[in-house]
């Protein structure tokens, strides 16, 4: 039987709510794909990586130099704590939402649903922020970056449109029944 800390206080049985967890979660994940693959594997860009043409006025760090590079990798890692602590946080709210079954609670649709809206709004707000507005780096510099740019945001505009599909195909959580009658927790 799953119950929510809300449940125990008040007595009565109600869904855990994921949108929250789910959403946060998602960001930090969102955050560490981004990350690892096109700031460490890829190598297209780094934090600070645009700044010779930012819109703010942040000195540039060339990250084709080695103290360029040194400071863009500082600022990487400050973007991967950030990313780290939105994970620890998304799972300390879902911990607190669901205090019984929680292994069920991973194979529920709308949690995966949250999390890949928190994903696509990861990229939309990181996309828009610091690729658009901010201008400090760009997914793939160099000729058609901007396309680079629009393609981000719209993977994370697909993002968002199909983890809201996928939360809503989720069934709502009778904390009552048996685990075989439902598949997902209600967000």
């Amino acid at each position: 039987m799953a119950t929510t800390q809300g449940e125990a206080r008040s007595g009565t049985a109600r869904p855990a709510d994921l949108r929250l967890p789910g959403i946060v979660l998602g960001v930090g994940m969102g955050g560490f794909a981004d990350g690892i693959l096109l700031h460490q594997l890829l190598q297209w860009h780094h934090m600070l990586s645009s700044t010779n043409q930012d819109r703010i006025g942040v000195r540039y760090y060339n990250p084709h130099t080695v103290s360029g590079l040194e400071m863009n990798t500082l600022w990487d890692g400050v973007f991967h704590t950030v990313c780290w602590l939105a994970v620890l946080l998304g799972l300390a709210v879902l911990y607190t939402r669901v205090t019984h079954d929680r292994r069920r609670v991973w194979t529920s649709r709308v949690l995966w649903g949250w999390m890949l809206v928190g994903w696509g709004l990861f990229n939309l707000v990181e996309g828009v922020l610091d690729h658009h507005i901010l201008g400090i780096h760009h997914v793939h510099a160099g000729e058609g970056r901007l396309w680079w740019d629009i393609g981000f945001l719209v993977l994370g505009a697909l993002l968002v449109t199909g983890g809201h599909l996928l939360q809503r195909g989720g069934q709502f959580f009778d904390p009552g029944a048996p685990a075989d009658r439902h598949e997902g927790l209600h967000g």
